[in-house]
């Protein structure tokens, strides 16, 4: 075995941790791969309606979702964790949603972008699911008819938070439910579907009231 020398550099071989000189980092397992988990999120292609105008605009370049380690939007289920369902769930697209979550590995995300797709909207009949909650279990349901680009990031950077905590993986494992937390609007329109009844301040629309 080598003496080191009076010029020798420290090095994990003959001085131990002391070796490493600043160049490593120690954390818990678990903590590393929540980690990985929140950097590394490949949402799936479902876009549904309107809202996946949106959803489109959020992974263009002037937001950059790549920044958050997600710009790759995959067509395979196998290949994503995320499904962000943009837009109106019909009665006959259900099982196919429900499907394509079940091909998504574990853990996997949800996320309900738009009025429409977390409580049916102004579409309140028998041809349109009236939440996709009743389909799969949401993890974060996003504002708005429809939400814009700052909105869905930020409902992105609320689930990033969640994941990285463990809440969302403990209550997924003891539930099977999802977090479901609502998160506030940042832009997009607001204001509730406008239809029918002409209104002065708005010209030829007016505004369907909640009941």
């Amino acid at each position: 075995m080598r003496t080191p020398g009076p010029d020798d550099k420290p090095t994990l071989l003959t001085d131990g941790l002391e070796g490493l000189q600043h160049n490593f980092l120690t954390g818990q397992l678990e903590d590393l791969v929540k980690w990985a988990r929140q950097k590394s999120m490949w949402p799936a292609t479902f876009g549904l309606a309107c809202c996946a105008i949106e959803m489109m605009a959020t992974g263009g370049a002037h937001y950059d979702l790549a920044r958050y380690g997600m710009e790759v939007f995959r067509a395979s289920p196998r290949q994503a964790d995320l499904m962000i369902v943009a837009g109106r769930v019909s009665q006959k697209m259900a099982p196919v949603l429900r499907q394509i979550h079940d091909q998504m590995m574990e853990p996997k995300w949800v996320i309900s972008m738009g009025v429409c797709a977390s409580s049916g909207g102004m579409f309140n009949n028998y041809a349109l699911v009236q939440g996709v909650d009743q389909v799969v279990p949401v993890d974060v349901y996003v504002p708005g008819c429809p939400p814009g680009p700052q909105t869905l990031m930020h409902g992105i950077l609320t689930l990033y938070e969640s994941i990285q905590t463990g809440e969302l993986t403990r209550r997924r494992e003891q539930t099977g439910a999802g977090a479901g937390i609502t998160v506030a609007q940042h832009d997009g329109q607001a204001e509730p579907v406008a239809v029918g009844i002409p209104r002065p301040d708005r010209g030829h629309v007016t505004l369907l009231e909640n009941s």
